[in-house]
């Protein structure tokens, strides 16, 4: 138990407050849905965190899905403390960066070549460009509910249409750069094909999270992608799948694979890091021709390719395959889903449990799960609160947000599972109470 209260972590977060914005280096880190102090981490290892006042969580965040294998995993320290004595930096090529573009291209369905960059907004930024420097049209479309990191004209929010134009979602971002963005409801094959009737020709492409995993966990229909494939091919457009999340977490091949769907351009980002700061954007040959210092579609990074990331990247993809790792994960999967089940049912405002593969979320509403942003409860957060801090009580550590998801790593047990199991059948039962 974790209870009363975190005096070295609100001495450090007031310290925070006064150099970061927020006090933090990301928002959704500064406890803004939930209320309170958020624990300020001294260490991590396997599943568990610990803060500056010596209290442990069992982590169902992972760093926001990188840690596939778990905090601190030994390979991966091992094999980054080599990295680093043979060099942080090198600004050239290194053997590591090839080897990591060779194992994404060959587990990856449709690509030939990869680029690497620092980060999942950088990929999808560079990705975007990349389209609209291969087609030669500006018209971006992307899905309300699906978020692709900081990138100015994806910070869109939907209007009241079924296709609208959009309009800037953050200050700073002129209303000029969204122009050229289209935003869709999920899950509606009628307003896709109604688009394309409209403005087909001038589309370069569609972007999407194949499985929207930053506002709830809204698993698509297999059909509903089919259909966006089918609408790219008719109209010469591009399709984009946003994996940063999916990519190296649902199996090898991501969700292009699990859904038997082929993008023309994909973006990859957490995973392919282990848990150094990495993102990716591929496609085929032809396309990745278009990018500098062949083509004309300029993009370029200092640290793009880092030999201790690519190193900390290409272990962890390694250790997947070698330990059997997705097939693991998938079992977890399975007993959180068995374990859970009766523990929602009990739960005094309705709740559905999401889970695809090694990525849960627990939607508080009646009619699940949900596939389009359109149908969560904007009131979520109240409850989930509740919910959030007497888990965090019994030192258990979800999302501190309504509508972010959780994940499973290789260092999760059964045990594990069931801990979280009766710490959620507590904090319900004080939430009804």
């Amino acid at each position: 138990m974790v209870k009363g209260k975190h005096v070295q972590s609100e001495a450090w977060f007031a310290r925070a407050r006064k150099v970061l914005p927020g006090g933090v280096s990301s928002p959704v880190r500064a406890f803004g849905a939930v209320g309170g102090t958020p624990p300020v981490i001294r260490s991590a290892s396997g599943a568990t965190v610990v803060d500056v006042d010596g209290r442990e969580y069992l982590d169902f965040v992972g760093s926001w899905g990188p840690l596939i294998l778990g905090h601190a995993h030994p390979k991966i320290i091992a094999a980054v403390e080599a990295a680093c004595r043979r060099g942080t930096s090198y600004g050239a090529p290194c053997p590591q960066e090839i080897e990591l573009a060779e194992e994404v291209v060959l587990s990856y369905p449709a690509i030939d070549q990869v680029r690497f960059v620092s980060s999942g907004t950088e990929a999808v930024m560079s990705a975007v460009r990349l389209a609209r420097g291969a087609t030669g049209r500006d018209v971006v479309v992307k899905f309300a509910g699906c978020y692709h990191g900081h990138v100015d004209s994806l910070l869109v929010a939907a209007g009241s249409g079924l296709a609208t134009f959009g309009n800037p979602s953050s200050a700073g971002v002129p209303e000029s750069f969204v122009r050229a963005t289209r935003v869709l409801p999920l899950d509606d094959e009628g307003a896709a094909r109604a688009l394309f009737d409209a403005e087909g020709d001038a589309i370069a492409a569609v972007v999407i999270e194949p499985v929207p995993a930053n506002n709830g966990l809204l698993i698509q229909r297999q059909e509903f992608l089919a259909t966006l494939r089918e609408l790219c091919d008719r109209a010469g457009a591009l399709l984009i799948f946003d994996e940063v999340i999916t990519g190296f977490r649902l199996g090898a091949g991501g969700a292009a694979a699990h859904y038997g769907i082929r993008p023309d351009i994909a973006t990859f980002g957490k995973v392919i890091g282990g848990g150094m700061p990495v993102g990716a954007f591929g496609a085929s040959r032809e396309i990745m021709s278009r990018l500098a210092p062949e083509g004309d579609v300029y993009q370029a990074g200092t640290l793009s390719g880092n030999p201790v990331a690519m190193t900390a990247g290409l272990t962890t993809l390694r250790t997947l395959h070698k330990e059997d790792g997705w097939r693991r994960l998938e079992a977890l999967g399975v007993h959180l889903e068995q374990t859970l089940a009766p523990v929602l049912a009990e739960s005094p405002v309705p709740a559905t449990l999401c889970r695809l593969g090694s990525m849960f979320w627990i939607a508080w509403l009646a009619d699940g799960p949900p596939r389009s942003a359109a149908e969560l409860d904007a009131e979520a957060d109240r409850f989930y609160a509740k919910i959030f801090h007497a888990l965090l009580e019994q030192g258990v550590a979800l999302a501190p947000s309504a509508f972010e998801i959780a994940f499973l790593s290789l260092a999760h047990t059964r045990a594990d599972i069931d801990r979280l199991a009766l710490a959620l059948r507590n904090a319900l039962a004080r939430a009804a109470g």
